[in-house]
């Protein structure tokens, strides 16, 4: 999709404008301020001071905030920031020179990465770019192209795409790019934006995003806050989203291989798609119209950066209230909700019945042990005891493990290297990969999956639906999250969040809270609350969290209390789930009386939200 502003790098057709370009393998000649106390000026209307330490060399040129600027940008495995002014409180930080070295940084880590993995220099290193419809993207999309290229990266501009488009743009021919990056800012404000990384591996970790978000921390600061807003070459424009639309198409083709109409599988079939005016509209007219479905009534489908009908997101209570109205009005099969950028999805049955959160894992769980038997299946820490209990009884394993759709992915990854089969990672949030498309996380792959269940069954003779799968999955009675804000500055908000997660490990080990235990995981060789891998590659932790399980004489364990640090934030999230009437109250009350306030952690800590429950049962 063209930029939604004219600018002159997208004017006219850029099509192998560089494929017969040659890049250096290495960045080229940086400016050197080598004057001790040399000042200069940058946005927000201030002077800093700037001082050379060692030689004079571009990166070792040094202001604190302006690394710090970057630094608070990462956010996990991902980047995300202001792109906008309009949020009350909130500054802009994701700026094109912010976005600009760390393009660059990120092209110069997979420059580097290729010449060790291959052992000699490399040129036409090849990296592609696709955004979502936010407003923002057409000035960021500048900065990116010029931080690559900056690098020594031949740039290919994708448009309008979707997350795990951008990751498959690196496998399929004939483009299979060395990198990928998406911007998107997912379900959060039109005023935000980020960047993802990808390589044919996959999503980069968080360390490798930390490191390469401090790489670029120093160019920033020795930039001035200045980008190049003309490119000295221009992007490729490409077509990609047809090809993935096709690869969908065929998969789904393929695996339905109906008897009657092989390439129309979804004729007589009517299912609604809400894009929530993200990109996910492709996924209509691209994939089901040209596989026969009837998609009439379908919502938001024209991509808006403004997203004025509703948050592009399936745990939004507005968009399933909306497709569910849909999916009824049109006596549809079913009803699909994509987040903006569609690497999450939920969905809707022919009865108008929400499927999200622990109904869609478990879904996604009865489909992917139908075809694998005994698989594991991983999931965050947030799900009920009765999710468990549907998937054991259906011959499975579950393993819980530490809130982050990265950490859950990255979990099965390493189980499936050490030889314990796992099909299906998946978090509450909708984030779900499987171990058949590349361990990545694809909203469209889920949906796709789903059809293809939804249909089989249909010609097994079936009418039910695909909600008949879940029928017997137990709904915990009670379930609260609860938020806590960090009272300190930003810099210091990620070391008191730990401190204070930390102290509540510290009094469940103690004993301090009658009948709170921390709870283990068992099977994936995961203990002390989903933090600490005990095995011999254990994984990094960017965010403390714990879970405790709670006990009394009269109803034995009936809930749990799971307490997670935001990487996103500078806040912690605090969920509880019970099985009997009552409880998230009174281990609301525990965990406020005998743990925030007993331990002194409130005095750093703005509990509002459970005082408010507390008090009263609900946070309104």
């Amino acid at each position: 999709m063209a930029a939604s502003t004219p600018a002159p790098n997208f004017s006219t057709s850029l099509h192998n404008k560089t494929q017969k370009t040659k890049f250096p393998s290495s960045p080229g000649k940086k400016p050197l301020h080598t004057k001790l106390g040399f000042s200069f000026s940058v946005p927000f209307n201030k002077t800093i001071r700037v001082k050379s330490i060692g030689a004079a060399k571009y990166d070792e040129v040094v202001v604190d905030e302006e690394l710090d600027k970057i630094r608070r940008l990462q956010n996990g495995s991902d980047v995300r920031g202001v792109a906008l002014e309009g949020e009350k409180g909130r500054t802009v930080d994701l700026n094109p020179p912010a976005v600009e070295a760390i393009s660059e940084s990120f092209g110069e880590w997979v420059i580097n990465g290729l010449e060790k993995q291959r052992g000699n220099p490399v040129e036409n290193v090849r990296v592609s770019l696709g955004r979502d419809p936010r407003i923002s993207g057409s000035k960021l999309s500048v900065a990116v192209f010029s931080g690559l290229a900056r690098a020594g990266c031949m740039v290919f501009d994708m448009g309008l795409a979707t997350t795990p488009a951008c990751f498959m743009s690196t496998l399929l021919p004939p483009f299979a790019y060395d990198a990928s990056i998406m911007m998107t800012a997912s379900h959060l404000p039109y005023t935000r934006n980020g960047l993802k990384f990808f390589t044919k591996r996959g999503g980069l970790t968080s360390p490798e995003v930390e490191e390469i978000c401090d790489k670029a921390a120093r160019k920033y600061a020795n930039r001035m806050a200045k980008v190049s807003t003309l490119l000295s070459v221009l992007p490729t424009r490409v077509d990609f989203m047809s090809t993935y639309a096709k690869h969908l198409r065929q998969i789904i083709k393929e695996r339905i291989n109906h008897p009657l109409h092989y390439d129309t599988p979804l004729q007589g079939f009517e299912i609604i798609v809400n894009a929530g005016n993200g990109s996910g509209g492709f996924f209509t007219w691209d994939v089901l119209d040209k596989l026969g479905a009837d998609t009439f009534g379908s919502l938001h489908l024209n991509p808006d950066g403004m997203f004025p009908n509703h948050i592009p997101n399936p745990e939004d209570k507005t968009a399933m209230a909306l497709t569910r109205a849909a999916v009824l009005q049109n006596s549809a099969d079913l009803g699909i909700v994509f987040d903006t950028d569609v690497d999450r999805s939920g969905v809707v049955d022919n009865k108008g019945n929400p499927i999200n959160g622990d109904k869609l894992i478990a879904l996604m769980s009865a489909i992917v042990l139908r075809e694998h038997p005994g698989s594991t299946i991983v999931t965050d820490a947030r799900t009920s005891m009765a999710l468990t209990r549907f998937i054991t009884d259906r011959g499975g394993h579950h393993c819980l493990y530490r809130v982050g759709y990265r950490n859950v992915i990255d979990k099965g990854v390493q189980l499936n290297e050490e030889g314990v089969e796992t099909h299906l990672m998946m978090e509450t949030s909708g984030h779900g990969a499987l171990k058949e498309n590349h361990f990545l996380d694809d909203g469209a792959y889920m949906v796709v999956k789903i059809i293809i269940e939804m249909v089989r069954m249909k010609l097994a003779g079936s009418n039910e639906g695909i909600g008949s799968l879940i029928e017997d999955l137990e709904e915990p009675y009670e379930s609260v999250e609860l938020r806590i804000n960090i009272v300190s500055e930003p810099r210091h908000a990620k070391d008191k969040g730990s401190e204070a997660i930390e102290t509540f490990r510290n009094y469940i080990e103690e004993g301090r809270i009658k009948g709170w235990e921390l709870d283990s995981c068992g099977d994936c060789w995961v203990s002390e609350g989903c933090l600490v891998d005990t095995n011999d590659t254990p994984a990094p932790v960017d965010a403390r969290m714990y879970r405790a399980k709670v006990s009394n004489e009269e109803h034995g364990q009936h809930g749990w209390v799971h307490m997670r640090q935001s990487i996103h934030n500078p806040n912690i999230a605090v969920n509880l789930q019970s099985s009997v009437q009552g409880g998230c109250l009174s281990m609301a009350r525990a965990f406020r009386d005998e743990f925030l306030r007993a331990s002194g952690v409130h005095t750093f800590l703005d509990i509002t939200q459970v005082d408010k429950f507390s008090d009263n049962g609900s946070v309104a």
